[in-house]
Formats: C-alpha cells, sequence, structure tokens
C-alpha cells in the first residue's frame, strides 16, 4: 500500500517538463496578443489626431462665422484662445473657441501645424508618430484636407 501511494504523490505533481512546456505556450500567446495590442494602442493615435483636428475644424468655423475669415498662419491656432494681435484683428472675435487653456495635441503629445494663406482655407496637419514631414506607415502625416 505504501509503494502505491508513493505513485500516486508523484502522479500528483508537475514534471520539470510540463511547466516548461506550459511557460512555453504562455510566453508564445503573450507575444502574439502583444503584438495586436501594440498595433492596436498606435492605430488609436492615429485615432486621436483625427478627432483633435475634427474638433479644431468645429472651432475653427465657429471662429470665421463670427470673424468673416479663419486665423492666418501668424496668428495661429491661438487664435482659438485668445483674441489676435497681429495681421488682421478681428473686431467680432467672440472667443475662446477651444475649451481649457491650451491647444490639443496630436496623439503623439505634439503640436498641430496650421496654415491659411487667405483666411477662407486652411490646413491642420499633424506630423505622425515621427513629428517630421512625410513619412510611412505610423510615420505618415494627418492633413485636414484628408479627412
Amino acid at each position: 500500500m505504501s509503494l502505491s501511494r508513493a505513485r500516486c504523490r508523484r502522479r500528483l505533481g508537475f514534471s520539470f517538463i510540463e511547466v516548461m512546456v506550459v511557460i512555453l505556450i504562455l510566453g508564445l500567446l503573450s507575444g502574439v496578443v502583444g503584438v495586436y495590442l501594440f498595433n492596436a494602442a498606435a492605430e488609436a493615435r492615429v485615432d486621436v489626431s483625427k478627432t483633435q483636428i475634427k474638433g479644431i475644424e468645429t472651432a475653427l468655423d465657429l471662429y470665421r462665422l463670427h470673424n468673416g475669415r479663419y486665423p492666418s498662419t501668424d496668428q495661429s491656432l491661438k487664435a482659438l484662445l485668445t483674441k489676435p494681435e497681429v495681421g488682421i484683428i478681428p473686431k467680432n472675435w467672440n472667443g475662446p473657441y477651444l475649451r481649457g487653456n491650451n491647444l490639443p495635441r496630436d496623439g503623439w503629445d505634439n503640436e498641430f501645424r496650421y496654415t491659411s494663406s487667405d483666411g477662407r482655407e486652411y490646413e491642420i496637419i499633424s506630423m505622425g508618430a515621427d513629428g517630421i514631414d512625410g513619412g510611412a506607415e505610423l510615420d505618415t502625416d494627418i492633413s485636414s484636407k484628408d479627412l
């Protein structure tokens, strides 16, 4: 009877090989899941940037409704927070047009680039993950003209 008890005790535990196989399987699964999570986080930053651009566009449209034109490049997006003091000074400025004291930032915590040469059109650009002009994949610039 003591011999069968000893066999039962050995069978109740896991062997070193079994433990290593489980660790290997968990490692492979976490590697696959990690890649998917990383890609999802990167895509979320792109979506955040696009959403921020659309919010800024709404504020710019309200600015134009009050002032008859969009802020110039020199006035920048700061014209949505404080009345511009350069260029054509708006007489009907009724801001701030954005909530808070700071301009929104893109998904990578960079400032948006704003240009408007004639006051009738504008472009808002996020430089992507690398923060510089051009690029591919996550480094691709996101423009308000492409949304």
